[in-house]
């Protein structure tokens, strides 16, 4: 897509019918600013996948007009796909202090913490990129520093919100910029992009300032070690566990690299502050006496080898949930991982553990981050927008949003409901979508980024009918079979093995012979031929389909 003179175009290569990998972008003649770029964990169909990042091709095509990646908050959704973008296209990266502190972490892991421009912003900065003054404003979440982004193109006034809710009492006491954006929403806003959530849940977002309660009173109660499992990112619900623990005279451990990191950037950029001598090692736990241990670790959502799952197996070096201990999840579930959260609860009270979980006012460790639908409602009346695109969402949450958007004024055919890689183009102040860029998912797997379609869909096969391995030793130079050929199964499993194995022989024998005669001796032509009769042949014999990989040994 070339760029389309001065008009104002919006679009999204991530965070749009579907939570995760959040990345948008704000075109205006020959200026690209992009917002976010977050990543998503797989599901289990994506065999081996370690991580979902935006599709860059379109951004690379036009990597001329990049100007400046804008970063709302330091979520992974929003930065876990920074350091992968900055290794295609290095542009300077906008962030809050502790933002870019999370950021960093990343960008040393990957080696390019160098190669990168950072520069810090805060809600009153203004930021100059080609024809667009770009300014912010503060919003609260579940994480420090966060901001909503306000553009001001010669076309009209783009407003993001970032991921937010209207907490007037925080624990952090960063309060919501609520006079700001009503003096944003007066001067007008061509185009709210807002997050979506919770746009199914009715009223306010409670509070964080009720769980700090509530998990006092828990500390007070417990006769044994705490131990409590909370997103390493969310600082204000650690800061109320570090107080909990300073007024019940308790020692904290901290599990996790993630849970490690954080609280390290926390404390380095003065966001936590935690009294000398109160952090000890895990090693030190078992010398003190448990009601004085805290223990604060990763783990929420069921992660396979995170902190709390290890401990709930009894595989956690140095550290183990014994019977009497108090187990807090102070978070709840996202959508997807409730059946390894249930499988963690269930090993917890095995071990004679007390468990307290279970999201919102049920167990009252947990409050959400993204504002409920009141919430939604007074953002969308304070900057009483021409124009809605509702983000950050499934669906039917994008379909609920613009249901509110509608309730407090937006005309009807105004809100753009959009997919990933639909663009909103407009000019004249009027708004319509009618083209597409390219789009899609790219897959991480360890060292590898990219497509990786077919890779999936081998996995996918050997791990629903399995695989085998026809070894053919020969003398290739001599075309000779040297002895009969041998056959390995991997989750290939019949009861009629050892008969199918001595018809399969025969018949990969009789192949090759009949290739010699024909003076067809190639291994190309040999491979495909076997696989295309063996292949044939199981799946008359047993209907299953293995992947079927001829291997010839050149002795």
């Amino acid at each position: 897509m070339e760029s389309k003179g001065n008009m104002l175009s919006v679009f999204s290569l991530g965070g749009l019918n579907e939570i995760g990998k959040n990345m948008y972008a704000i075109e205006y003649g020959n200026d690209i600013v992009l917002i976010d770029c977050g990543n998503k964990f797989p599901d289990e169909s994506l065999l081996g996948i370690d991580l979902i990042i935006p599709d860059f091709s379109y951004l690379i095509e036009n990597q001329l007009r990049v100007r400046a990646l804008i970063v709302t908050h330091g979520h992974e959704d929003h930065i876990g796909g920074v350091p992968f973008f900055l290794k295609k296209i290095n542009v300077p990266v906008y962030a809050t202090r502790f933002t870019l502190g999370l950021i960093e972490l990343k960008l040393k892991e990957h080696r390019i913490l160098r190669e990168s421009e950072r520069i810090e912003v805060h809600s009153e900065s203004v930021v100059s990129i080609g024809e667009m003054d770009i300014s912010f404003f503060k919003v609260n979440h579940s994480i420090p520093d966060c901001l909503g982004v306000v553009f001001n193109t010669p076309e009209g006034t783009i407003v993001h919100t970032g991921d937010f809710k209207f907490d007037l009492t925080p624990a952090n006491n960063e309060r919501p910029d609520i006079h700001k954006m009503a003096e944003i929403g007066s001067k007008g806003v061509l185009l709210l992009l807002s997050e979506s959530t919770n746009a199914e849940r009715p009223g306010y977002t409670p509070s964080e300032q009720t769980v700090g309660k509530n998990i006092e009173q828990i500390f007070m109660r417990a006769k044994r070690k705490v131990i409590v499992s909370t997103f390493a990112s969310n600082v204000s619900r650690i800061h109320q566990v570090f107080n909990a623990a300073m007024k019940t005279n308790r020692k904290l451990a901290l599990l996790g690299r993630s849970m490690v990191n954080v609280v390290g950037v926390a404390m380095e950029h003065g966001y936590l502050t935690v009294p000398e001598g109160m952090l000890i090692n895990a090693r030190d736990i078992n010398d003190m006496p448990p009601e004085k241990v805290t223990i604060l670790c990763t783990g929420s959502q069921g992660e396979t080898m995170a902190a709390l799952s290890r401990l709930s197996t009894g595989n956690f070096r140095d550290v183990e949930i014994l019977s009497e201990d108090m187990v807090i999840l102070a978070a709840g579930p996202i959508p997807g991982n409730e059946r390894n959260i249930t499988s963690i609860i269930d090993n917890l009270y095995k071990l004679g553990a007390h468990v307290i979980y279970g999201s919102g006012s049920s167990s009252g460790m947990h409050v959400s981050g993204h504002g409920y639908q009141e919430d939604l409602r007074l953002m969308l009346t304070l900057m009483k927008p021409k124009y809605f695109v509702p983000i950050h969402g499934e669906y039917r949450m994008l379909y609920h949003h613009r249901m509110l958007a509608e309730s407090v004024g937006v005309e009807d055919g105004h809100t753009f409901i959009l997919k990933n890689g639909e663009v909103l183009d407009i000019e004249h102040s009027i708004a319509k979508s009618t083209r597409t860029i390219p789009n899609g998912n790219t897959y991480v797997d360890g060292v590898d980024v990219g497509n990786m379609e077919f890779v999936l869909r081998d996995r996918k096969k050997i791990s629903e009918e399995g695989m085998l391995m026809i070894i053919i030793p020969m003398n290739k130079q001599e075309e000779k079979l040297l002895a009969e050929p041998e056959f390995i199964s991997r989750g290939f499993v019949d009861q009629n093995f050892s008969e199918l194995r001595k018809e399969m022989k025969q018949r990969t024998m009789d192949i090759i012979n009949e290739l010699h005669e024909a003076n067809r001796y190639s291994w190309n032509v040999m491979k495909k031929q076997i696989k295309r009769e063996i292949a044939q042949f199981v799946k008359e014999q047993t209907r299953k389909e293995p992947m079927i990989v001829p291997i010839l040994m050149d002795i």
